[in-house]
């Protein structure tokens, strides 16, 4: 044992020198903060550049410590996920836990290493603190508790979709992506963290925090019930939605945003249309007696469809084609949306008694005046049917065809000459399906593949989906940007291809399209066929002259008010014709509509009876 140190270790008499200190001056500290050590929880800090007002902060305080409070300078955009609100943090209830810093989605907010030893009488009076960014006495004391890997209660990474393999895909038109399965999804359910931020951005508003909930749960009926509240057209948006909602995700503001489509996807495909029926039911609301007619069986039109049959209206749609489903069903490949999965969606909407007519086109077998008579109410919904043509010379060549047109030749498996090679001028989601879809039939008839598409766009500006670029490689699709169509190249009334110029801008400095190009740089791609993807519009034929002219225009779009309601008081629009091609958004003018033809239909029932 080694001898001790009696000098170090002190004596016995040693508390006595604390009498010492009572002949001392006292000393008073003053007010003021002061800097505690490393990760020490002091006030709170907010970064208002990360901060984006998503609240989970305030849900995750035991002591509702925080309250969002608006700003009004600063920015907001749902579409974006950024509100304008900031914490303000009640120090008489707050613990300091630090659990609004390990939760916080974007890593905004830290404890600070300020504390002051006590508060002053403006301070006290002063119950809630806006936080500046420099602390709550606005001086910088340096960043204490924050978040860190150790501490971070945000999982960043999203579970990983499988999908086949280029190889096992490019002959044939089986759904591409396989789907979470049970681990998967309450494992990506549970890196929600419920901030609504997807609700605020979604154009149906759908309960997504309330479905991803359940889905964690593992209560799928309850997901079910609460994606119905909004979306009757679920299996189609689980697969095709274009997903603003992850756009928005306050999860992806730092890592990857929560896979709120492919949940979806999972939640619906556990259960059959039987069962999808029985959980969502049948409105016992009593027949009221009115009828309206629905033109176009696309999301927009089925979706007012079902709105209006679970109000106890009778529902008739219209379809010139021989099946329901609209430019879902002849305007995507069947291996992004499997056909069976719209068909599901599309059954549920007819078992709410909705009158589906195929075969049936306006104007040919039935023209709307009939409609307006027969009817209390009419809704157009059409959907883009129509290509736009580039206008390149020798554009009207008969191997020059549109890429709608393309697309439902191939879903109503009608016969045409399949090119060996082909050109697809475009750069949109749409030129990628069209170019993968003859590629699909290429393999299959030539054994090779052998279809380019040229954008307009850069790769850094690029209107196609990364993942559809990604795909569209992989199957062995040649893909080039900055190139501009110049003319079609025709040897003696025979196709050969596309000549393109290397685009040097798109829009001149007043934002407006006008391309520039490098008329030394040019190029011939080799195409037996070349197919235009360069925008859509509406066949309105069906119209008719008068009614054309007595309707409101926006540049080719028909003019609604903000219920959807024409110039016309008996007649509506919704959809694509109105706001162009989106599922989700077709989805929520079909709701929009259904509400104001209901409104509408009572107001004049009301007016009706005897007072």
């Amino acid at each position: 044992m080694s001898a001790i140190d009696y000098k170090k270790a002190g004596s016995i008499l040693n508390p006595l020198k604390n009498l010492s200190f009572f002949s001392r001056p006292a000393v008073t500290e003053p007010l003021e903060p002061r800097l505690a050590s490393l990760r020490y929880r002091g006030f709170h800090l907010n970064d208002w550049e990360k901060c984006v007002g998503c609240s989970t902060c305030q849900k995750v305080c035991d002591n509702a410590a925080i309250t969002m409070v608006r700003v009004p300078q600063l920015p907001e955009d749902p579409a974006k996920g950024v509100r304008n609100l900031r914490p303000a943090i009640d120090y008489g209830r707050c613990c300091w836990c630090a659990l609004c810093v390990d939760l916080c989605p974007t890593g905004s907010i830290s404890l600070s290493r300020e504390y002051v030893h006590t508060c002053t009488d403006d301070q006290l009076s002063s119950y809630f603190v806006l936080p500046d960014p420099n602390g709550m006495h606005k001086t910088w004391f340096g960043e204490g508790w924050s978040k860190t890997p150790e501490n971070d209660l945000v999982d960043p990474q999203r579970q990983h979709m499988g999908e086949l393999e280029a190889g096992e895909r490019i002959d044939n038109f089986d759904e591409i992506v396989t789907g979470y399965d049970k681990q998967q999804a309450i494992i990506e359910a549970s890196r929600c963290v419920q901030c609504g931020m997807c609700h605020d951005a979604c154009p149906t508003h759908m309960d997504a925090p309330e479905y991803i909930r359940a889905i964690w749960q593992d209560d799928l009926e309850e997901a079910v019930r609460q994606i119905y509240n909004t979306n009757p057209f679920a299996h189609t948006c689980g697969r095709v939605c274009t997903h603003r909602c992850e756009t928005a995700c306050s999860i992806g503001k730092r890592g990857e945003p929560i896979a709120i489509r492919w949940l979806k996807r999972y939640a619906m495909d556990q259960f059959s249309t039987d069962d999808v029926l029985r959980i969502v039911g049948k409105s016992e609301v009593p027949a009221s007696g009115h009828a309206v007619a629905i033109v176009g069986s696309g999301p927009a039109g089925l979706t007012a469809a079902y709105d209006l049959a679970r109000l106890g209206h009778r529902v008739t749609v219209y379809e010139a084609l021989d099946k329901a489903g609209g430019m879902p069903r002849y305007g995507i490949p069947e291996y992004r949306l499997p056909y069976d999965r719209l068909d599901a969606d599309i059954d549920v909407v007819r078992a709410m008694g909705v009158d589906i007519r195929c075969n049936t086109a306006i104007g040919r077998d039935v023209s709307l005046q009939q409609l307006q008579q027969e009817n209390d109410a009419v809704l157009l919904a059409l959907g883009l049917q129509l290509g736009r043509s580039t206008r390149i010379p020798d554009s009207d060549h008969p191997g020059v065809v549109k890429a709608v047109e393309v697309l439902r030749r191939i879903t109503a498996n009608e016969a045409f000459d399949l090119p060996r090679s082909a050109v697809v001028i475009g750069g949109g989601n749409v030129a990628m399906d069209a170019a993968r879809s003859l590629a699909r039939l290429q393999k299959q008839s030539f054994g090779e593949v052998r279809v380019t598409v040229c954008a307009l766009e850069d790769f850094d500006h690029f209107l196609a989906d990364a993942e559809e670029v990604r795909e569209s490689r992989e199957e062995g699709i040649e893909i080039l940007d900055s190139r501009g169509p110049k003319h079609c190249a025709v040897d003696n009334g025979r196709l050969i291809g596309l000549h393109t110029l290397k685009v040097l801008s798109i829009f001149d400095e007043q934002h407006r399209f006008a391309p520039k190009y490098d008329d030394s740089d040019e190029r011939l791609h080799e195409g037996e066929m070349i197919v235009e993807a360069i925008g859509q519009m509406t066949d309105t034929d069906l119209l008719g002259e008068q009614l054309t002219e007595a309707l409101e225009w926006n540049r080719g779009r028909l003019q609604v008010d903000v219920d959807g309601r024409t110039s016309q008081d008996w007649l509506w629009a919704a959809g694509d014709m109105v706001h162009g091609p989106d599922v989700v958004h077709a989805v929520a003018d079909g709701h929009r509509c259904a509400r104001s033809i209901h409104a509408h239909l009572m107001a004049e029932q009301n007016k009706e009876q005897p007072a």
